[in-house]
């Protein structure tokens, strides 16, 4: 590990003279890829620094122990020791953690699915609830939140919809979020009072560039439909709204809510790739399914992972087994308590194999 520090630590001082070399301060492109891998590698940097200087000091007192002192020196002496050795165990934990490797996909914007699945109308319901909660949660992030598609209920629902979060760290905040949602309480439509349980899947994909996943004109249909529902002067009078289906993969992804047919393509050939690269990512996980699967989850859409109970205003993630009982909190978009235990979960894992390997 002191090795691969060492490494570490001499490329960052090694950037850190690239980012004063006037060659690369005009170069935007070079400025940009050095500016980024320099601040990839601070946090590690810093806690390296740190932990050398640490073990020099533990090192220092340690001589100076074996020296005669008196006793209220060698008391003083023992307190540092004390202190430096918890200090360095503790950088350990942290830079070991630091150095896990990390999902490439983190730092990207997501496309966001939600549709109403087991319920009829209330599952639509609780898919529209399901979407506010993100909003209020990527409003407090500080994210943007772009409508790609939606598709409504008679009752005001979504039968699905389908959003872009752009802003940084949204895919690795987001990602555990694909799955099965429940709901437990009396829907709108109810006149006995019953409890009822209905379901919205929701699938959470990161934005690929046309790089990683090219599309060939020859491999796709593209079709010009009029747009419904809410839109403007357009809807019903022109055919603005885009269908694009990708024939090897049978995939299909469309767009009505810009305000152009190229706006709305545009968006569709967006969702079509993540989508595809979606379907090659369960592939690949599928041929690894002996192994052992992460308590956080695969990602599976029909996996059920949480539970909004409505009459005992408690919310459950069923994959790290937390409760808490503040459901409105959570669906007016306080859920970074739920995320960070994910995260933390996920996290503990991926040590624990780095360790076995």
């Amino acid at each position: 590990m002191l090795d691969r520090l060492q490494a570490l630590a001499d490329r960052y001082e090694k950037l850190s003279e690239l980012l004063c070399d006037p060659d690369v301060a005009s170069d935007p492109k070079r400025l940009r890829d050095f500016s980024k891998e320099q601040s990839d590698l601070q946090a590690p940097y810093e806690a390296y620094t740190e932990y050398k200087q640490v073990s020099e000091q533990l090192d220092d007192a340690k001589v100076m122990q074996g020296e005669k002192l008196d006793d209220e020196m060698r008391e003083m002496v023992k307190m540092e020791i004390d202190e430096l050795s918890t200090r360095k165990e503790e950088l350990e934990a942290h830079i070991q953690f630091l150095l896990l490797p990390k999902d490439p996909n983190d730092d990207k914007n997501v496309i966001v699915e939600i549709r109403g699945a087991a319920g009829g109308d209330e599952a639509a319901l609780f898919a529209s609830d399901l979407y506010r909660m993100y909003m209020k949660y990527a409003d407090a992030q500080g994210w943007k939140v772009e409508l790609m598609e939606a598709s409504e209920s008679d009752l005001g629902g979504f039968k699905e919809v389908i959003f872009m979060v752009t802003g940084k760290g949204a895919y690795s905040k987001l990602k555990y979020e694909s799955g099965a949602h429940r709901v437990q309480r009396i829907p709108v439509t109810e006149s006995g009072g019953r409890i009822h349980t209905s379901t919205s899947t929701v699938a959470v994909m990161p934005e690929v560039e046309e790089v990683e996943v090219e599309i060939l004109d020859k491999d796709i249909r593209v079709d010009t439909y009029c747009s419904s529902g809410a839109g403007g002067q357009s809807v019903n009078t022109t055919k603005s709204a885009v269908r694009v289906l990708h024939v090897p993969t049978g995939i299909m992804a469309q767009c009505q809510d810009g305000k152009s047919q190229n706006e709305n393509k545009a968006k569709a050939l967006q969702v079509l790739r993540a989508r595809i690269s979606d379907l090659h990512r369960q592939e690949e996980e599928a041929k690894y399914a002996g192994e052992r699967k992460s308590k956080v989850g695969t990602g599976d859409r029909s996996e059920r992972i949480r539970t909004y109970n409505y009459p005992q205003s408690r919310v459950t993630d069923h994959r790290i087994g937390l409760t808490l009982h503040k459901l409105d909190s959570v669906l007016n978009g306080d859920m970074e308590e739920i995320i960070n235990a994910l995260t933390l979960t996920a996290q503990t894992e991926l040590m624990e194999q780095e360790n076995l390997a």
